[in-house]
């Protein structure tokens, strides 16, 4: 979670044009259809496992598109940060740069959205819509660049990931109600799978400077539009270089579980008891406490994160600073250190602290904002 936060403090640096350039920062140069472009790869990063990114930071050609086809925010992040997170098995990050899509635009994006989902008139009838639900919500670009003898960093792997619905939502006709058709993953994995083979096959026909470029694919699944947490991914696969052929998925074992819920309690018991026990020695001490919500994230079945949301009433700082120290006490005392963990203490106003410790660490971090 420390990373986490310090990313964003440097992505903010970065963003705002204030970073300042080291002595050991490296000096890249890009060619594009247009011109050649110097730019400055920072010599740190936050650990090994993060890429490191190109300055000045490039913003996404197709920017913007996401928010307007993923319902759900919660989504958006888990399946920015998720793809990047897939992607290092493709594109090590001791050898690549990181960068976001620059080649498909907004409305390539959006012109592959409705040409790749079915297409219901406004008011057709109900059978018609369910029998043709809209499969695919987004697709998300990222790329990852290699530096090159002589200084240039090109362009070596794309990693495009697709976001498709678990739940269809529409309406026969304008202020009809809204109806419901579930996709189940199997339904999904089929309409995906000619999807990612048309995108390809696209891409390799128009795309002259991508026509040899690695491309990674992973299906994204999201999770009901009101979910308090993401969908998953759920597979992927590589296109090689020169290639225009999708040929089967690996399974990608990943998923977000809701703490408390009846899914927690089947399948990760001892984790929901923790969580569990958690919000009950906090209600023996402050009545004003009135729940939480856990999110935990797993691979494989193990637990790698878990964030729990504690919104409660405040009547002064010493109330939020002695309530802090008393949850503080408690991570020590139910969480293992196995795994990430991060407890937003909210208020109706904000967010009133944070406290976070990262996988093997003992301390844990507390911050109290003003």
């Amino acid at each position: 979670m420390k990373k986490w936060i310090a990313s964003i403090a440097v992505l903010a640096l970065i963003l705002s044009g204030c970073t300042q350039r080291s002595a050991d920062d490296e000096e890249i140069v890009q060619d594009d259809a247009e011109q050649e472009e110097t730019s400055i790869v920072p010599s740190n990063r936050l650990s090994g496992d993060n890429y490191r990114m190109i300055l000045p930071y490039k913003p996404s050609e197709a920017r913007g598109v996401i928010t307007r086809q993923v319902a759900n925010r919660v989504d958006i992040d888990e399946m920015e940060e998720g793809l990047r997170r897939l992607s290092k098995d493709s594109y090590n990050p001791e050898d690549y740069y990181f960068q976001e899509g620059q080649y498909f635009d907004s409305s390539r994006v959006t012109d592959w959205i409705d040409q790749l989902n079915p297409e219901v008139e406004k008011g057709s009838d109900e059978k018609t819509f369910r029998e043709n639900p809209r499969y695919l919500t987004h697709i998300l670009e990222q790329n990852y660049l290699k530096s090159m003898e002589g200084g240039n960093a090109n362009l070596e792997g794309i990693s495009i990931g697709l976001a498709m619905k678990s739940v269809y939502e529409f309406q026969t006709d304008t202020g009809e109600p809204t109806q419901y058709e579930d996709i189940s993953e199997s339904e999904m994995m089929d309409k995906a799978t000619e999807i990612a083979q048309n995108i390809v096959n696209d891409i390799r026909e128009n795309d002259e400077e991508l026509s040899d470029i690695p491309i990674m694919i992973a299906i994204y699944r999201e999770a009901e539009q009101s979910s308090p947490v993401p969908g998953n991914f759920v597979a992927k696969t590589n296109v090689a270089a020169g290639s225009n052929s999708v040929d089967g998925w690996d399974d990608v074992e990943e998923e977000n579980i809701l703490f408390p819920s009846d899914e927690g309690q089947e399948k990760y018991y001892d984790d929901q008891e923790r969580v569990t026990n958690f919000g009950n020695e906090i209600r023996k001490f402050f009545p004003n406490y009135v729940g939480m919500v856990g999110e935990g994230f797993y691979i494989d079945g193990e637990l790698q994160k878990l964030r729990i949301d504690v919104p409660i009433e405040f009547y002064g700082k010493g109330e939020i600073i002695g309530f802090t120290q008393y949850v503080d006490g408690l991570i020590d005392d139910i969480f293992p250190n196995y795994y990430d963990i991060e407890i937003n203490i909210t208020s109706s106003q904000k967010t009133e602290s944070l406290l976070y410790r990262d996988a093997g660490e003992d301390d844990i971090q507390v911050h109290i904002y003003d």
